[in-house]
């Protein structure tokens, strides 16, 4: 085995773990589908298989693609802020409801599986946040690590996946608390603020 191989794929977890952890649109959709218990596998596959497929075009080397366009993610900024100034709204109308939301775990059906699909793509793939931090930033560090990029890759996936099966499956921890809808209430507001503050930044950045 590669001496290097070990400290190469360390190198990656800790690197694609630092970009994931910050609280984010998406991580706030992962944490409250988790409370919630609905569509949680759906959700966090679709983030770690888009976090998989963008990292494995960055260590590729596409992220020279990705600058030579940037009326591209200017157009990504457009659409994810509006997206996420709309779904900031309704999670704080949510919020703002007098009779609050029970947290309910009587199963998923098929309408709120679909609607938590779109939703996960929509957040994931409308960030323009995503492209640069994987494709740009983890693929340039990947370059640095030669022959062994692909191992520093696998680390940052590996990563992805440790992150949001833990938020996704951990959120059901807060299924007691969330139960009153006060703390349901508390929950939205947060989600609300996170979805509003990065919509208003990516609208402004890309006007």
């Amino acid at each position: 085995m590669n001496n290097g191989f070990l400290p190469a794929a360390l190198a990656g977890f800790g690197t694609g773990l630092s970009l994931i952890v910050a609280i984010g649109a998406q991580n706030a959709f992962v944490l409250r589908q988790g409370a919630r218990r609905q569509a949680v596998l759906a959700v966090v596959g679709i983030c770690v298989l888009s976090d998989a497929v963008l990292i494995a075009l960055g260590v590729a080397g596409l992220g020279a693609v990705v600058t030579a366009w940037p009326a591209a993610l200017t157009a990504v900024s457009l659409a994810g802020g509006v997206f996420l100034l709309c779904y900031g709204a309704l999670a704080a109308r949510r919020a703002l409801r007098p009779a609050g939301e029970a947290l309910s775990i009587q199963g998923t059906s098929t309408g709120s599986v679909r609607t938590a699909v779109l939703t996960c793509l929509a957040l994931t793939w409308l960030n323009p946040h995503v492209y640069l931090d994987t494709v740009l930033l983890l693929g340039s560090v990947a370059s640095d690590q030669g022959s062994l990029r692909w191992v520093f890759g696998a680390g940052a996936m590996l990563a992805s996946l440790v992150w949001f099966a833990g938020l996704g499956y951990g959120g059901r921890l807060l299924g007691g608390v969330l139960s009153r809808p006060r703390a349901w209430r508390l929950l939205d507001a947060l989600v609300a603020v996170t979805m509003l503050a990065i919509g208003g930044a990516l609208l402004a950045r890309a006007l």
